[in-house]
């Protein structure tokens, strides 16, 4: 049975366990996460277990689970369960949330729509439309007088996720606060007092950042996809990282460096404006070896060598195709990256999200932090806009970790 719950409206469900799921017309051009908040009485969270987002995808009670992302066709879908007769003490409600990590702002997303689903019911809320808007409550669940029902909400925030976590009890740190420096040791454990609030920065859930959570140090092949926790690898004298595509294009790998110090170094061989080309950095410690094809001659591969010392904090690969090359479909090269340490240990990033468009030249498969445990890797999947022919820029987020802001670096030379 299918119902329609209109903005504002508020309906009973007919189990307390089910699903949300939001989807959207695929553009390269947004970049939307799916949050959860769980909140008392007051709106508020309780501590970092209170909030659901893809680099903590489940609540220690079960009462929420985020699910990876998927494609269906040209839709983008996210989905979170829910089983409201597992919420913890003290907490009434979960807030679902959007935000649109580009900046782009919701009035550029097409085909908006979101769906419960419990037992064999489904209930469909549609939003009006949007202005500047990048951040949004979608709906809330909630237990009132033994049920569990649903609000629809379609509220906007111009300030995005800031907006979202400051309504929620979550206080954000200001960037300009945070002067660049070594990353944290991740932490084993974090420990809120309930009812207090919550410090995170503005930056935290984003795709591009890491939260003080506990990361899991992996051995073997390891495949990463955009969304999923980050991991960590042990920290080798030398560690590759190899960019592979179909051939058919050109495709040129090269890497952003962020220094102790603040500074970005660009390791790439050819130049941008005002960047000269750079083969080497730091006596070999990020050092590009040119092109190169593989055994197999289906595909082939661009190679950057890392050998990590203290002044590194970060380094992001980037895989460029220039506009002179003709095409920059990052899908249909099935373009990927694989970090390897040497040491038995492999992490691969695939390009699962690009689209059909080859008017998209840049794609940031993940970033890898350079820390005392080891070599953290997230993966990113980041694209440039349409037609930008601008290299990334980084830069020291609020959580003292590197970010990555696409298509505001200089512009590669004509190639």
């Amino acid at each position: 049975m299918n119902q329609f719950l209109q903005m504002g409206a508020n309906a009973v469900l007919s189990s307390p366990k089910g699903n949300v799921t939001v989807s959207y017309e695929i553009s390269n051009s947004i970049d939307i996460s799916l949050t959860a908040f769980l909140l008392t009485d007051s709106d508020k969270v309780q501590g970092d277990s209170g909030i659901i987002f893809y680099n903590q995808p489940k609540s220690p009670s079960g009462v929420a689970t985020l699910i990876p992302t998927e494609q269906v066709g040209n839709t983008k879908v996210h989905k979170i369960n829910f089983d409201m007769s597992k919420v913890p003490e003290g907490i009434t409600k979960i807030a679902i949330t959007l935000t649109e990590d580009n900046s782009t702002g919701f009035s550029n997303v097409k085909n908006l729509k979101a769906e419960i689903s419990t037992d064999n019911t489904i209930i469909q809320l549609t939003p009006s439309s949007f202005t500047n808007e990048n951040g949004i409550v979608v709906l809330e669940l909630y237990l009132r007088n033994g049920q569990t029902k649903a609000r629809s909400i379609w509220r906007g925030f111009d300030s995005g996720l800031e907006g979202l976590c400051r309504n929620y009890g979550v206080e954000v740190e200001n960037d300009e606060q945070n002067k660049p420096s070594e990353p944290k040791t991740i932490q084993k454990q974090i420990s809120v007092e309930p009812d207090k609030t919550l410090t995170v920065s503005e930056n935290k859930y984003k795709q591009n950042t890491l939260p003080s959570i506990s990361l899991e140090k992996v051995k073997g092949k390891i495949s990463l996809d955009k969304g999923q926790k980050p991991v960590i690898i042990d920290k080798t004298p030398e560690i590759t990282a190899t960019v592979s595509w179909k051939t058919g294009t050109d495709y040129d790998i090269y890497a952003l460096v962020y220094t102790k110090n603040g500074k970005q170094i660009d390791v790439a061989m050819f130049g941008a404006k005002g960047t000269p080309p750079l083969r080497s950095f730091g006596n070999g410690a990020v050092e590009h070896m040119g092109d190169i094809r593989g055994n197999n001659r289906s595909t082939k591969t661009e190679v950057i060598k890392l050998r990590l010392n203290n002044d590194i904090l970060a380094v992001v690969p980037v895989v460029y195709s220039a506009q002179s090359n003709g095409t920059g479909s990052f899908y249909r090269y099935k373009v990927s990256m694989s970090i390897d340490n040497h040491n038995g240990t492999s992490v691969t990033i695939v390009a699962k999200n690009a689209n059909n468009n080859d008017r998209i030249y840049s794609c940031v498969p993940g970033i890898l932090h350079n820390t005392h445990d080891g070599v953290i890797i997230s993966p990113l999947e980041l694209y440039s806009t349409p037609n930008s022919e601008r290299r990334p820029k980084l830069k020291m987020g609020s959580s003292n970790m590197v970010e990555v802001i696409m298509d505001k670096g200089p512009i590669n030379d004509y190639k």
